[in-house]
């Protein structure tokens, strides 16, 4: 069969759809859950006697950067499309996204990413200074991976997770209130294991073409990547039992219970590793929080058991 030219017959004989649409479906709308991260400072930050969560300003300023966060992913997205294009025809899954397809140009890609960033940061700037500096920091951060750190071993990953990093340092920046050092640590450590996860679900997927799609995946083996796994997911789930018992976590919410909701955890890590092994999973880790209903039902009821305990003890001491 000749398998280089089916990106591109198929691409071709696609069904036409407007270019706007094919240009949204470029910012990749389903990827946004990942910017729910900007919420965490939301719901366990806190300002004097009120939790942030019920405080409608907060919530108001909250959306917004999430909001915000949304567009700038869309415009990273853009911008690595139009770098991967090459490289994404010859995948069999990233070959139908509309830039590699040739559905939306190049340079219409560019210009779209320029005016939304700009449109971005100036919404980032209105809503706080100092959130607009961590947006910038992002889009360059990924603007970077994009280019040259994608190509590093280790970094890489490493770029991924301080993504998330940023996102988190933003929500919390948004609403004014004390970054938690622990949820800074827990969100690079759960970032970098969907990122090793996904390399290699790609390892896996490609076998010997991973190469040809991504070269920084001959830097890679699944051996090696289960071994960076194990330790992630013991240092993340260690993390977590620490950080909600320690006295700071304690005093500050003036409870020791939350070290209980660590079968959240513990259960989603779990599975999300059941569906790499067993069900060849984890190219897209949103993809599956979204289709997995388990993974689903347990993040809502870790959430939703987090805010009981905190707001619970908050009422019950205020």
């Amino acid at each position: 069969m000749a398998h280089s030219t089916v990106p591109v017959i198929t691409n071709a004989a696609a069904t036409p759809r407007p270019v706007a649409i094919s240009l949204l479906v470029s910012l990749r709308p389903a990827q946004w859950t990942k910017n729910l991260i900007v919420f965490t400072a939301l719901l366990f930050g806190q300002r004097a006697a009120q939790p942030a969560f019920i405080d409608p300003h907060a919530v108001g300023r909250a959306l917004a950067a999430f909001g915000i966060f949304c567009a700038l992913s869309g415009v990273v997205y853009l911008i690595n499309d139009v770098a991967d294009r090459e490289a994404d025809r010859l995948h069999p899954i990233k070959r139908e996204r509309p830039i590699a397809a040739g559905a939306v140009s190049p340079g219409l890609a560019t210009a779209s990413a320029i005016s939304l960033t700009v449109a971005a940061l100036a919404g980032a700037w209105l809503l706080r200074p100092a959130f607009a500096a961590v947006a910038l920091a992002y889009v360059a951060l990924q603007t970077l991976y994009s280019g040259p750190l994608k190509h590093i071993v280790i970094i890489d990953v490493l770029t991924i997770s301080i993504g998330f990093v940023l996102r988190a340092i933003a929500g919390a920046v948004a609403i004014d209130v004390e970054i938690n050092h622990w949820l800074l640590i827990l969100t690079i450590l759960l970032a970098l294991f969907l990122a090793l996860s996904k390399r290699r679900h790609e390892l896996v997927l490609l076998a010997n073409g991973a190469t040809g799609h991504r070269p920084i995946l001959e830097e890679y083996s699944p051996y090696l990547l289960d071994q960076m796994i194990a330790v992630v997911t013991a240092s993340t789930l260690v993390s977590y039992v620490i950080s909600t018992v320690s006295p700071e976590t304690v005093q500050k919410y003036h409870t020791d219970y939350l070290g209980l909701t660590v079968v959240f955890p513990l259960y989603g890590i779990f599975r999300y590793l059941y569906l790499v092994h067993k069900k060849e999973g984890g190219g897209s880790p949103a993809d599956m929080l979204l289709n997995d209903r388990p993974l689903l039902v347990c993040v809502a009821l870790w959430a939703l058991a987090v805010a009981g305990i905190i707001y619970g003890t908050s009422l019950t001491h205020g």
